[in-house]
């Protein structure tokens, strides 16, 4: 489970970067951001996931 956190934290890296290029128009802007903004939310759960109540049994 650990490995995926890694793995979509090295995916928004590559997101930024990327998106760092849209901004410079070497890359569309509108393929760039929608990138950007999946990588952060599959980040951001794969990190919320951890620490979800998930009963008492």
């Amino acid at each position: 489970m650990n490995s995926f956190i890694w793995f979509w934290l090295m995916m928004t890296i590559l997101a930024f970067f990327f998106n760092i290029f849209g901004m410079m128009f070497l890359y569309p802007i509108y393929l760039t951001m929608p990138c950007l903004f999946v990588t952060i939310f599959f980040t951001v759960f794969s990190i919320m996931r951890r620490k979800r109540f998930r009963g008492f049994l």
